[in-house]
């Protein structure tokens, strides 16, 4: 951007305030007292959606895609800034400004690697966009946040996705490597709720991979960069509303987190169904165990390996007794705030006391990591 020091302010990997920016956008930072706030920060109320007519080739019903498609149809934004498949590589991000409702067709499904979405931001002021949306993951989001009233826009919606992890686009292609025989013809891949990832190919075949017949493993160490093991924001808190799939049980996961979220889903009107969210098992050993195998890695120690043998017997147990919907998405986020802990621990000792929020030490207390001396803001 035009001031190289807006990184220094913006950047959620120094020295990020959730409540101050929680507070800005919602109203109030996350309430302790509140069910689920602690883990998946403000919010109005929680859905599993759907759409009643599934967009063709959406990641999973479209709904993500649709909201943009409206906002750009009833004219409430000149324009839709997000991540388009770049044209040598439908996996490599590339930021884009949609301006037509038709234009979300060729933006629709994940991809994987880094990409400067808010570049575009100044362009976009220049060219006169005044309203904008922006769809983004969660270090994209708190950037713009902090950014925002800088940037003189008369309107801003902001949708975001859940995220845990990234990778270069590079490392990605080395994974699908390690997947399939003919990596060249996945076109699709997405990690589900049920404990599988799911393929699909040029000539229409599926499938699906239990996670724990995943070849983590074999991809290096450094596969994920220390700012995506350390990240504590997994569920998108600084968007108007969140739309993952962690509590989706088989359908997505909608977090309403203030008016602006509630006029977005109003939106939809009845194009989309909707319920609330179930909650079956329980994470306490899934983030155990989990949590061992995170200080073993950290420690230079290979990580326990399960027997070949056993795999598919767990793989087969894990979607029936393991955690599932809201408690799923609990584990995940309690099992990133561990890891957030004992990596910044060994590889940046001094920032953890700028880097782990008040609610994350709340998190992992159960699990034996309170903060040493120092640790502390």
């Amino acid at each position: 951007m035009e001031n190289p020091k807006a990184c220094g302010t913006a950047c959620q990997f120094i020295a990020p305030d959730y409540p101050k920016l929680e507070a800005r956008v919602h109203g109030r930072a996350r309430d302790p007292a509140r069910p689920d706030e602690l883990h998946f920060g403000p919010f109005r109320r929680m859905l599993r959606a759907s759409l009643k007519l599934p967009l063709p080739g959406a990641q999973w019903t479209g709904i993500t895609t649709r909201l943009a498609e409206k906002l750009l149809a009833s004219g409430a934004v000149d324009a839709v800034l997000t991540m388009a498949p770049d044209p040598e590589d439908h996996w490599k991000p590339v930021p884009v400004l949609v301006t037509k409702p038709e234009g979300m067709a060729q933006v629709r499904g994940m991809r994987m690697g880094y990409a400067p979405l808010l570049a575009l931001l100044e362009p976009a002021r220049d060219a006169g966009y005044r309203r904008l949306a922006v769809i983004g993951i969660p270090c994209q989001v708190h950037a713009l946040r902090a950014l925002e009233a800088e940037l003189g826009l008369e309107r801003l919606y902001v949708i975001g996705t859940p995220c845990s992890d990234n990778t270069t686009t590079e490392s990605f292609h080395t994974f699908l490597d390690l997947l399939d025989d003919d990596p060249a013809s996945i076109t699709y891949l997405e990690f589900r709720a049920d404990y599988h990832v799911e393929l699909r190919f040029t000539d229409g075949r599926t499938r699906t991979i239990p996670f724990l017949q995943l070849p983590i493993s074999k991809l290096p160490p450094d596969f994920f960069p220390l700012t995506c093991r350390t990240c504590v924001d997994y569920t998108n808190v600084l968007a108007d509303i969140t739309v993952g799939y962690m509590g989706g049980q088989g359908e997505q996961w909608l977090l309403v987190r203030n008016e602006r979220g509630e006029e977005l889903l109003g939106l939809l009107g009845d194009e989309i169904r909707t319920e609330a969210p179930g909650s079956k098992g329980k994470r306490a050993g899934a983030v155990k165990g989990f949590l061992a195998n995170v200080e073993r890695a950290a420690g230079g120690l290979p990580l326990r390996r399960m027997p070949d043998w056993v795999r598919p017997i767990v793989g087969w147990l894990m979607p029936r007794i393991g955690p599932r919907g809201l408690e799923f998405a609990r584990t995940r986020v309690e099992m990133k705030a561990c890891e957030t802990v004992v990596h910044l621990r060994r590889e940046e000792p001094a920032s953890v006391k700028n880097m782990v929020p008040e609610h994350v030490w709340t998190l992992v207390e159960p699990y034996g990591l309170t903060p040493g001396p120092g640790e502390r803001r």
